[in-house]
């Protein structure tokens, strides 16, 4: 279970506090696969990152699965993020020095395996995820041999490699031509589908937003469902 409870957001300006989320409640349970749509300024990625504890709200709670991660210290909440939310962000971030394989993997060199399989059994996991993307044939291969559509799927899969129970997506389409956007908007609703984790989606496409099953908007910092 998802839960933001009254999250409000301001960042000081030389004129005063800037309000970018005005109190904005939300609960989502596992399976669960929403799209947040807004113009540019809106605060869709800020919320993101809030929902994600990569930036904390000036007010209100973010709760997953019963634990706030702003309460932890800097160890834990990063330990928390890797284990419990993947991230896809616009840009794939894939490091081009690595193959697709350890691309893949990269999440899992900070800790341990979360279900104790050890190497031979994380690697497994990522050759499946690697193969539900289709792309079982590019283990091998480094991101400047791959197109835009399978650097992204590369970076979705590495997203998944931990199981997390939520997946944060940030204009994953951003960078991509309408039919491969298309197709990596189709893909994140079937991993939603099979790995019933909680999905949230912020984008500018109306056309991935409506691939989503529901659709808020951010409007003057509060979130409306469409």
């Amino acid at each position: 279970m998802l839960e933001a409870r009254n999250i409000s957001k301001s960042y000081p300006t030389p004129r005063g506090p800037l309000p970018i989320l005005n109190g904005v409640t939300l609960s989502l349970a596992s399976g669960d696969a929403i799209s947040i749509i807004g113009p540019s300024g809106s605060g869709k990625s800020t919320l993101l990152y809030i929902l994600g504890a990569l930036d904390p709200p000036t007010s209100g709670e973010v709760m997953l699965d019963g634990r706030n991660p702003f309460t932890l210290s800097d160890k834990d909440v990063s330990e928390f993020r890797n284990r419990q939310v993947g991230f896809v962000f616009q840009d794939h971030c894939l490091l081009p020095q690595c193959t697709v394989l350890e691309n893949v993997l990269i999440p899992t060199m900070v800790g341990t395996d979360k279900n104790g399989t050890g190497k031979n059994g994380t690697e497994q996991r990522a050759k499946q995820l690697l193969d539900q993307v289709g792309l079982s044939h590019r283990l091998d291969h480094r991101p400047a041999e791959l197109s835009g559509g399978e650097k992204q799927r590369v970076s979705i899969a590495r997203a998944m490699i931990r199981d997390p129970k939520l997946l944060l997506c940030d204009e994953p389409t951003g960078n991509l031509d309408r039919h491969t956007a298309l197709q990596v908007a189709d893909l994140l609703v079937e991993i939603n589908r099979t790995s019933r984790n909680i999905l949230v989606v912020v984008t500018h496409s109306a056309e991935l937003a409506g691939r989503l099953p529901k659709v808020f908007e951010l409007v003057e910092g509060q979130l409306v469902a469409k």
